[in-house]
């Protein structure tokens, strides 16, 4: 929703729901983990939960980007270039166009992090269960800093836009709450469905530590009757 020009500041009123917070800080938190335990082989556990945690998450959003809050819905941001463009001209110009939800700049830099998550993931997996070469291992690296590149023009994207908007919008984040066009509705809260993804994830990390000492202890015993 373009809510074009008017003088006085718009209200608040909360914009992202639970799940999409949830998502988002997960999301964040698991790629940041994958990249910097990367090169560890102490770490290569956490580094491959990670990865599959980031493919469980896209998958989540995917669905609720048909399924969830009106401002949760690719419908409601996702435009063509059209749109961007003006966007952006509109960012140059020092009049910028305010949207309650993503702006469409946001919208293709969200697009392609879902996209390549995907790709990096599935990349990953090739890697790690073996189904691929050596030269998979190129591929993941280059995936991983195309995601990386991504990842940081979207934050400076997001600090040009809360100065030039006059609103902070990595809170807007953490509160859900963000300036809106007169006459649009708060969204639903949707804790039900955001412990639900919590705990999904929670789940996911714990079957992952548990069964991945049972292939170390038969490595160990293997290892100890060889010698």
């Amino acid at each position: 929703m373009n809510d074009n020009h008017s003088g006085a500041t718009p209200p608040q009123i909360r914009v992202w729901d639970l799940p999409v917070r949830v998502f988002h800080w997960l999301m964040a938190f698991s790629f940041a983990g994958a990249y910097l335990t990367a090169e560890a082989d102490n770490w290569r556990l956490v580094h491959v939960t990670l990865g599959y945690t980031m493919a469980a998450l896209v998958c989540f959003r995917i669905l609720w980007g048909f399924f969830g809050t009106y401002y949760a819905r690719f419908a409601s941001f996702v435009r063509g270039p059209k749109a961007t463009l003006s966007y952006l001209q509109s960012m140059l110009q020092g009049r910028p166009q305010h949207f309650t939800g993503h702006n469409p700049a946001g919208a293709v830099a969200i697009v392609l992090m879902l996209g390549i998550a995907m790709a990096l993931a599935g990349s990953g997996w090739l890697l790690y269960t073996e189904r691929a070469g050596e030269w998979m291992e190129e591929v993941h690296e280059l995936i991983a800093n195309l995601m990386l590149a991504v990842v940081l023009v979207h934050i400076a994207g997001v600090l040009v836009a809360s100065f030039i908007h006059r609103e902070n919008l990595a809170r807007s984040m953490i509160t859900g709450r963000k300036h809106a066009a007169p006459g649009a509705k708060a969204q639903g809260l949707r804790t039900g469905t955001a412990l639900l993804l919590l705990l999904a994830v929670l789940a996911l990390w714990w079957w992952q530590g548990s069964h991945a000492e049972a292939p170390a202890a038969g490595r160990a015993a293997a290892e100890h009757r060889e010698s």
